[in-house]
């Protein structure tokens, strides 16, 4: 019996995704990013082709490496304007019942303690339908604008990230017991104070001591994506990743890091076969293979170079206008996305690419191949990818939009149902539930955030007195019933 094959969609709150200029196809509704029917209709679209989970990127700055400027992002629409990831998920969550989303959101510019009630809030929304893409950023642009001069080194992001995630699974699986809530009118006691526990952290980078805000929601902690290509972030993503994001040019030469990848985690505790593996792909299909060669035909006319110079150059870290169109590259250590720049170097020993070769290769399905043909055509090169690259799916990012996705719907779905490979109806559950195959909507035994679930159970609880220091370091709040000690608070807090 062949294995499911996972189905995400891959988008992001912009106009131009990943084919740079294509928002100039007559057809293309890239430009109604902004528009809240545009994503609704889009789940709808998608949980009728029973896709495992629309995938929203996200970044934090602008793509201003090439030519040292923003203008050519800015004339192609290369992923600026561009909105909040997180805003739209709701609405789409109200109008679907099974389809799960994936939001990106960077560690490097965000604190944990609201993040954690963010994610909370969603996976109650969502009905326990929501995952966090874990990333560290890797835009210039995006820490200038955040306060910094320059962008924290590579690896010192990662550090900061596991301190992150440490706090954020306390909050999330220790901070409230299960039973804690309890709703009952005629006790008149929601929530059993004795059952909540302050995480009381105290790291390097983080000072949580208090309670987590919100209630435990379905799943608790929300299903982690990670999508570090690096040694690092391939360390990072084997520890704490339940679906890891890939880019690979061909089967051939992404297996080795998919073995990687599984070897990390086995050699951490982890079953080989917990990682679930999703590569970037973009897929053409239509009735017949010469009907999806000549949209391909068509799209191509479109492409921006300039475009893909800019995305690239944000992606990379690297300025193309400053080298020869027509002499290899070769691999230099930066502190973007290092993954954008080895895969054209170092990933295949049997090809040397030019800036002039990247730039048409991005063109239409940004570092991920573009698969063209009918379904049985691209089906074929699917199971390629799965049985040669060690994938488990795909991130499916679109030419245009919503017609890449449609006609996924209605010509390479049905042929995935006939051989198996995606599911003919959702089976019931939260979106971890049907990722592991197992229906349990927690974190498996493996997982870091698992070690706190519970680990509070027994110390002190909010029964035991205030969360947190008391407002001047000596005043008791259950004095302040006491009208004097009020009057004696104020005047201290006028008196600083």
């Amino acid at each position: 019996m062949p294995g499911r094959i996972i189905l995400n969609a891959f988008d992001m709150t912009c106009v131009t995704h990943q084919a740079p200029g294509l928002w100039r196809h007559p057809d293309n509704q890239a430009d109604r990013y902004h528009d809240l029917d545009y994503w609704v209709d889009l789940a709808k679209t998608l949980e009728r082709g029973t896709f495992d989970a629309l995938f929203i990127a996200d970044v934090l700055g602008t793509y201003d490496v090439y030519r040292d400027s923003a203008a050519a992002a800015l004339g192609d629409a290369a992923q600026v304007p561009l909105g909040d990831p997180v805003v739209q998920i709701s609405a789409m969550a109200h109008a679907t019942e099974h389809l799960g989303f994936g939001v990106t959101v960077a560690t490097t510019y965000e604190q944990p303690y609201a993040l954690a009630r963010r994610f909370s809030t969603l996976d109650h929304f969502t009905r326990g339908r929501v995952g966090w893409n874990v990333v560290t950023s890797y835009l210039d642009s995006a820490a200038r604008n955040l306060g910094l001069d320059t962008q924290i080194a590579h690896d010192d992001r990662y550090e900061i990230a596991e301190e992150f995630l440490d706090v954020t699974y306390k909050l999330w699986e220790g901070s409230w017991e299960d039973g804690a809530v309890q709703r009952d009118r005629e006790s008149g006691v929601f929530t059993d104070a004795s059952r909540v526990h302050s995480i009381g952290h105290e790291g390097r980078n983080y000072r949580v001591p208090g309670i987590h805000l919100a209630e435990p929601s379905p799943q608790r902690t929300p299903v982690i994506f990670q999508a570090g290509a690096s040694p690092r972030g391939r360390e990072f993503a084997a520890r704490h990743g339940e679906a890891i994001f890939i880019n690979g040019l061909r089967p051939e030469v992404t297996r080795p890091v998919t073995d990687d990848i599984r070897a990390r985690a086995e050699a951490l505790g982890r079953p080989r076969d917990s990682v679930s593996i999703l590569t970037l792909a973009t897929v053409i299909v239509a009735a017949t293979d010469e009907e999806a060669q000549a949209k391909l035909d068509d799209y191509r006319q479109y492409v921006s170079l300039e475009g893909a110079l800019a995305l690239y150059g944000g992606w990379s870290g690297l300025d193309l206008s400053q080298f020869d169109p027509d002499v290899p590259l070769t691999y230099v250590d930066t502190d973007a996305a290092r993954s954008a720049l080895s895969i054209f170097t170092k990933a295949d020993p049997e090809r040397q690419w030019t800036p002039r070769d990247i730039a048409h290769y991005v063109g239409i399905g940004g570092i991920g191949p573009v698969i063209v043909g009918s379904a049985q055509t691209v089906a074929d090169e699917l199971e390629r990818w799965v049985e040669v690259g060690g994938v488990d799916g795909f991130n499916l990012a679109y030419v245009i939009t919503p017609g890449t996705f449609e006609d996924i719907v209605e010509h390479l779905v049905p042929e995935l149902r006939r051989r198996g490979r995606v599911w003919d109806e959702y089976p019931e559950g939260t979106l971890r539930g049907r990722l592991r195959g197992d229906g349990s909507p927690i974190v498996p035994d493996w997982h870091p955030a698992h070690a706190y679930r519970g680990a509070f159970a027994g110390a002190a609880s909010a029964l035991d007195g205030t969360i947190g220091e008391p407002l001047d370091g000596s005043t008791d709040l259950a004095d302040l019933d006491d009208p004097t000690a009020l009057t004696d608070l104020n005047e201290k807090e006028d008196a600083r």
